[in-house]
């Protein structure tokens, strides 16, 4: 009996799977037909910020280290993409180079961040990778000479669009009678790129670096007492999260085709923050949730100014402003009546039940 009902549980489990990755699969074309191209671009930078919160979710979620300067990895990735396949320097590198070694120089600048903070916590950690993550886009503002690697303020432009064993994800592709534009396809280059993330986070959660990370995040001399090295495994957290917001870096720089230091201020590394906390640290689902709802709804509600002047015959109340008037809101309500956020883990959401 107890073998009928495991094998009915995983026969759904299998069916919710499939289900999902058909959703998936389909997802790009509904949008298109019904919204437009420019959503299917949404779409694609909604995968991106789940590729960077996944990231963040290592070190702020597993390890409970508050990191306000992650952006800096994205902007690393970026850049090396940038500089090795742009015709500033005419260096055109394959794909499986230049994401490996931005991913890479990303984990190094991780483990540089991650050495002086070692006994930090808190407010003060969070102080100082914020500063870290400002020097990152001033750095990368003045570095114009003598070799102008970075072009300053003006930015890298004419970036290589990603390819892939002579496919270019850029151009429209007709084959076997299916037509796929450019963001469609690069939509399921990220989807890609997303899952491969969430199939190495799930692995390190149930790990014992995994179980490691979870003692220092509840209690670090406990987890000290207990033996486990937490120097070397918060130099892990922050190399294993900025890998993988250096990977993201490099397919937004050929996504994009232009990289700026403007991209990567202070503002988008708090969005990253806020996509964790509000969809559920430390929870991978929640974690995705809360990139795609930041992402998606600020473009919904920029619908609003065209709202008013169709309705009203003028802007009453600027869109942008209030976007940020909502998300403020719904930030202090999330706070106060779900503090674990939209899908917390299962950990989180029994311990706001014992509180409440």
């Amino acid at each position: 009996m107890l073998y009928l009902k495991s094998s009915a549980n995983l026969s759904r489990a299998w069916l919710s799977y499939i289900a999902l990755a058909l959703g998936l699969a389909v997802l790009p074309w509904l949008v298109q037909a019904g919204l437009g191209r420019s959503w299917v671009r949404i779409l694609d930078f909604a995968l991106l910020y789940s590729m960077l919160a996944l990231g963040l979710n290592i070190v702020v979620g597993y390890a409970g280290l508050l990191d306000l300067g992650y952006i800096a990895f994205y902007a690393v990735g970026a850049y090396v993409y940038a500089i090795l396949d742009s015709p500033q320097f005419n260096l055109h590198w394959p794909l499986w180079a230049t994401l490996p070694l931005g991913a890479l120089l990303a984990g190094v600048f991780g483990v540089l961040l991650g050495a002086p903070t070692l006994r930090l916590r808190g407010d003060y950690l969070a102080i100082v990778t914020l500063g870290f993550g400002e020097i990152i886009r001033i750095f990368l503002n003045n570095l114009n000479a003598p070799f102008n690697l970075t072009n300053g303020p003006q930015g890298i432009s004419l970036i290589d669009p990603v390819q892939l064993a002579g496919f270019s994800f850029a151009a429209p592709h007709h084959e076997l009678g299916i037509s796929l534009s450019a963001p469609q396809q690069y939509y399921y280059l990220f989807l890609a790129g997303t899952l491969l993330i969430v199939f190495v986070a799930m692995r390190l959660q149930h790990s014992r670096i995994g179980r490691a990370w979870a003692a220092i995040r509840e209690d670090e001399l406990a987890a000290a007492a207990c033996g486990i090295p937490v120097r070397n495994f918060k130099l892990l957290a922050f190399a294993m999260g900025a890998s993988f917001g250096g990977l993201a870096g490099g397919l937004f720089a050929g996504f994009q085709g232009f990289v700026s230091p403007e991209s990567f201020n202070l503002m988008e590394s708090v969005m990253i923050l806020c996509m964790i906390v509000l969809g559920g640290m430390g929870n991978i689902p929640g974690v995705i949730f809360g990139a795609v709802l930041l992402t998606v709804l600020p473009e919904a509600l920029r619908m609003l100014g065209d709202w008013q002047l169709n309705h009203l015959g003028r802007v009453v109340v600027d869109p942008g402003d209030f976007r940020m008037l909502l998300f403020g809101l719904a930030l202090i309500i999330i706070m106060l009546y779900r503090p674990a956020g939209l899908l917390p883990s299962r950990q989180h959401r029994r311990e706001w039940s014992g509180k409440a």
